[in-house]
């Protein structure tokens, strides 16, 4: 089965993703790193992914992107990792927030595993 690749223009979350990242940078976010992924996956347009200190970071920055979508009217689809702060996951469908500890990061790569794009320029097809 081949996957649709979503259309809409970024543009449209634009107010979501300006929220998310005054509430990263004011919640002191290190590495806060926005990854546009429409051509590489059907389920989301962007990927953020951002690194907190501590647990209590990871989690305090959670709370302040919640609270500055909910701001601007957006709410989140699902929120996972909360208990143990490692690595927290809040997807907004369009967008999905990775807020992790600096050790989960560099074990997962998430910036390498989705910056890259087959040589084709097409992604593979899921069976």
């Amino acid at each position: 089965m081949k996957r649709q690749l979503k259309s809409r223009p970024a543009d449209d979350a634009a107010p979501l993703q300006d929220a998310v990242r005054s509430a990263l940078e004011d919640g002191k976010g290190i590495d806060i790193t926005f990854l546009d992924v429409r051509q590489l996956c059907s389920f989301t347009d962007t990927m953020v992914v951002v690194t907190g200190n501590t647990g209590r970071q990871v989690n305090a920055l959670v709370d302040r992107v919640l609270d500055a979508a909910a701001a601007k009217g957006f709410k989140p689809i699902g929120i996972e990792g909360r208990e143990s702060a490692e690595w927290v996951l809040v997807d907004f469908g369009d967008l999905v927030v990775h807020v992790m500890q600096k050790d989960a990061r560099q074990l997962y790569e998430l910036e390498k595993l989705w910056s890259e794009l087959p040589a084709d320029g097409v992604p593979s097809e899921t069976v």
